[in-house]
């Protein structure tokens, strides 16, 4: 009996199941790979769309795709996004703010740079300190100058962009260049094998679609490994409570607008609040939790907020998400897979779900095997290897209310409690209140957010250490945070801004390396 590995089929579109599709057929499809890729979605099922910020790693899944850099900003109305800025949440008070960049601190791993901070410079945000990058963002200036090559950054970087828009791009990319086998048609049944499997899906039109690998990429419904094989979700409203959103897209004041680096996490009484800078647009949305804020409430707190940044009136309608926060039980069953919302969304805040999209199809690519056999122990490691990072995610999410000291709602005073706390951070912040967070304490090389990030929240959220009397620590780290001041004054007079680049490239494109 022939088991080699050859038809796998792709079941929704989007941003999920195109990068997959996209990836696996660059990697291991073509006229002269292994393997046939079909992707098969619905015409009347729209992809959820609201998709738009991301992280480093799509840099390096874009170039292994084979997209360049210069199409991405041209056609899906993509900007440049060097990390997040939080509003409002440590207190609410006025000044309340603090970033969390993608570029590491000057001297990370090498010496206690919280140390000298304390020591030193405990008057200013720790990322301003540790990090040029959030000067850099605060000027409204891009990761990169115009004769850096595509890809490359000066300071790290990764994008916002036109969910729709770049669904087509990869769309367009993948059967035109990549040959994929895309299929507009309805599932109306899937065939189960004799032992349980996916044997085909039953389409109305276009027949029995049958393969050797079936990836789930059909969003919230979740119809292979939710619907088939009925994995379920394991829900955290418990500890992450949002549960909907509003979401809009609002044009600029003015066409030539100064475009905004970072995404922008603005807190209210009862959710926050996403704003992410298109050339063409905003994308801006509020986010809260059923159970403590009214659809209208939200309605009201995006209004207000959008008065207050200036969006011309009147505003567009708002759309309206409701999902269930929580992750798959098992991601991998039989000759199944879950990628994207099929597998588990949490909430929007760090845009995590294409990052786990990426971080999906990158593991499956760099295992598949080139014969069936092979698939459950695939699916077993690949089940662990992801709860391990749904876990993380949560845990990361969590410490961004978890130190809250806003007092305006049951809503924050909730996130304060430690009976909603995971477990992992009940054990965590009493070590960091004695030592900064470590590669010690996170379990992985590759983890999903590295050891900096919670040392940008942590301290930015207003925590600090007990003990700080560490004064030879923080004179062996002092010259790294001086490099990181010399660093930040060449990149303010250096970097263009970030709308003038984006600009020039629309014009006049980028370099290749």
């Amino acid at each position: 009996m022939n088991t080699r590995l050859r038809q796998i089929v792709v079941l929704g579109g989007g941003s999920a199941g195109w990068l997959v599709a996209g990836l696996l057929a660059a990697e291991h499809g073509g006229p002269d790979g292994p393997l046939c890729i079909t992707l098969i979605e619905s015409a009347s099922t729209p992809p959820i769309g609201v998709g738009e910020g991301t992280w480093p790693s799509m840099r390096d899944t874009l170039r292994r795709i084979g997209i360049s850099e210069v199409d991405l900003i041209r056609e899906c109305d993509a900007s440049f996004k060097q990390g997040s800025r939080f509003d409002g949440w440590a207190s609410g008070r006025e000044g309340d703010r603090y970033h969390h960049p993608f570029t590491l601190p000057t001297g990370c791993g090498e010496a206690d740079l919280v140390a000298a901070w304390l020591a030193e410079h405990a008057d200013r945000p720790f990322a301003e300190v540790v990090c040029p990058q959030t000067a850099v963002c605060d000027a409204g200036l891009a990761p990169k100058q115009a004769a850096t090559p595509q890809f490359a950054a000066v300071a790290n970087y990764a994008y916002h962009f036109d969910a729709g828009k770049f669904s087509q791009l990869l769309r367009r990319h993948a059967v035109g260049k990549r040959g994929v086998r895309h299929i507009v048609d309805d599932v109306e049944a899937v065939l189960p094998a004799a032992d349980g499997s996916v044997a085909a899906l039953r389409t109305r039109t276009s027949g029995d679609l049958a393969a050797d690998l079936f990836i789930d990429c059909s969003g919230l419904p979740s119809l292979l490994i939710g619907g088939h094989h009925g994995v379920p979700l394991v829900e955290q409203r418990d500890v992450l409570f949002n549960d909907a959103a509003l979401a809009m897209q609002v044009p600029h004041a003015e066409p030539d607008a100064p475009l905004a680096s970072c995404t922008i996490a603005t807190a209210w009484s009862k959710g926050w609040i996403w704003d992410i800078g298109l050339p063409q647009r905003r994308g801006v949305g509020a986010v809260y939790a059923s159970r403590h804020a009214t659809q209208d409430e939200a309605a009201e707190a995006l209004r207000h907020y959008l008065r207050a940044t200036g969006a011309p009136q009147p505003l567009p309608a708002m759309r309206p998400i409701s999902f269930t926060p929580g992750y798959r039980e098992r991601f991998w069953v039989g000759n199944c897979v879950a990628i994207g919302l099929s597998s588990g969304f949490i909430e929007p805040l760090e845009a995590s779900a294409l990052a786990m999209v990426e971080l999906s199809v990158q593991w499956i690519s760099e295992s598949l095997p080139a014969d069936r056999a092979a698939l459950p122990t695939l699916a077993r490691r690949f089940n662990e290897v992801f709860a391990y990072r749904w876990r993380r995610v949560i845990d990361f999410l969590k410490l961004h209310y978890a130190l809250s000291q806003r007092d305006d709602s049951a809503y924050w005073r909730e996130h304060r409690d430690p009976a909603s706390w995971p477990e992992a951070l009940r054990e965590l912040l009493p070590l960091w209140r004695e030592r900064p967070p470590s590669r010690l304490d996170l379990g992985r090389i590759d983890e999903v957010f590295p050891w900096a990030s919670y040392q940008y929240v942590l301290y930015g959220m207003g925590f600090r250490p007990e003990s700080t009397a560490r004064p030879a620590a923080a004179q062996a780290a002092a010259p790294h945070l001086q490099a990181a001041a010399a660093l930040s004054r060449r990149m303010l007079g250096g970097l263009p801004k970030h709308r003038a680049l984006i600009d020039h490239i629309i014009r006049s494109g980028l370099p290749h390396i």
